[in-house]
């Protein structure tokens, strides 16, 4: 028997990605070859920098299927979002009428954050969309919002927490129709499922570095190329922001140019592999349940709830051999209950025994197998504990 110790598995990558290591090349080349600022232009340097970051928005462009000039560099999805709700709200219709908002209760902490703020300011008003309990959103209800007077839709392009996919060509469709503006969180999605953003007419998405095996602190805002946004860090006609962060922009441009060559190859492997450790965890433990529209999901994601057995108290017994989550890494530090499940009307003791599971492109097949060995072994333990008491 080996004496080796096993690396701890990770299958937490909804909450961030393993960086490819051909990213990572092109970052150090940027850092030690292209480290020109791309706002000195007197010289080559600067050239070979401005170059790297329209490359980049090109990148992020065909992966999303929007146009570079509409692409706009970010922090992440988080400050995207943000920007994107505040030119809306900058143009809204009437400047003395607040901004008409159409969003579910179930999109990520991001959107609802910004979306409270700007309320708080008197800038929005908020008409709530219902979602069933597969976290599918109720379309008639958006039709009948919009039917009534809205300006912006908000609509994330998969669930974060349990993964469910939303229609967002018809979503779009139906905003169109009543010439309101659209906003596609498509933080989890991008990379992931194919997305045109120009053709469906959508006038803001979002995406992010780190979900897609791209670096943290890079994200972008795209955007129809009529609209113009006055601040943007990787913009380099922007005033006063600065020097663009140009290791992360190319870093998120080459994620981007790799999930267009490899995803319709990794997602359905990806997919096989959740299905397979699906099965096992539900032949293997009793009362299992799985969570969102099992029939259309992101493909790596998995996210099960067992009503007897407290979430922390398995995660506890698993902490230095698999990496999952009870949720969003926004909210997971909080002992709140997900507004995600809530929203779809889970059983207390549902949400109180979830765990949100997600796999990876680096994902492997031996991993699967031992990560449902460690799983049931975990909630086994944890049931006898609960037991003796």
């Amino acid at each position: 028997m080996s004496n080796v110790e096993e690396k701890p598995i990770y299958l937490d990558n909804h909450a961030s990605t393993q960086v490819d290591p051909r990213v990572v090349a092109v970052i150090l080349h940027t850092m030690t070859t292209g480290y020109g600022n791309p706002n000195s232009v007197d010289h080559v340097f600067g050239d070979m920098a401005a170059k790297m970051v329209v490359a980049a928005q090109c990148e992020v462009a065909k992966l999303i299927g929007g146009d570079p000039d509409g692409v706009h560099f970010t922090t992440g999805a988080s400050e995207a979002i943000q920007l994107a709700i505040a030119h809306a709200v900058s143009n809204r219709p009437h400047r003395d009428i607040p901004l008409r908002v159409a969003l579910s209760a179930v999109e990520h902490r991001a959107v609802l954050d910004a979306i409270s703020l700007q309320e708080d300011n008197g800038n929005v008003v908020v008409t709530w969309l219902p979602v069933d309990n597969f976290a599918r959103l109720d379309l008639e209800a958006l039709k009948s919002a919009c039917a009534s007077g809205i300006d912006l839709v908000c609509v994330m392009a998969a669930n974060n927490e349990v993964g469910t996919l939303y229609p967002i060509e018809q979503i779009a469709q139906i905003a169109s129709s009543a010439n309101a503006s659209i906003l596609i969180d498509a933080t989890q999605a991008a990379g992931h499922i194919p997305i045109f953003a120009v053709d469906w007419g959508i006038t803001y998405l979002t995406v992010s570095g780190h979900k897609m095996y791209g670096p943290k602190g890079i994200g972008a805002l795209v955007t129809l190329p009529n609209i113009s946004i006055r601040y943007s860090h990787g913009r380099l006609r922007s005033t006063g922001n600065g020097t663009p962060n140009v290791p992360g922009i190319v870093g998120l441009g080459e994620a981007c140019r790799l999930r267009q060559m490899e995803m319709i190859q990794d997602e359905p492997r990806i997919a096989a592999q959740r299905n397979h450790l699906e099965a096992l965890l539900l032949s293997t433990i009793s009362g299992l349940e799985v969570n969102g529209d099992r029939s259309n999901r992101l493909s790596h994601n998995l996210h099960l709830s067992l009503p007897d057995v407290p979430n922390d108290a398995v995660l506890a017994r698993l902490r230095n051999r698999l990496a999952i989550s009870t949720g969003a890494a926004c909210t997971s530090a909080v002992d709140t209950p997900s507004h995600v499940l809530n929203a779809m009307g889970l059983a207390e003791e549902l949400q109180n025994g979830a765990f949100r599971i997600g796999l990876g492109k680096f994902t492997t097949d031996d991993e699967i197998e031992r990560a449902a060995g460690y799983f049931a072994a975990a909630v086994e333990d944890t049931r006898r504990a609960i037991a003796a008491i």
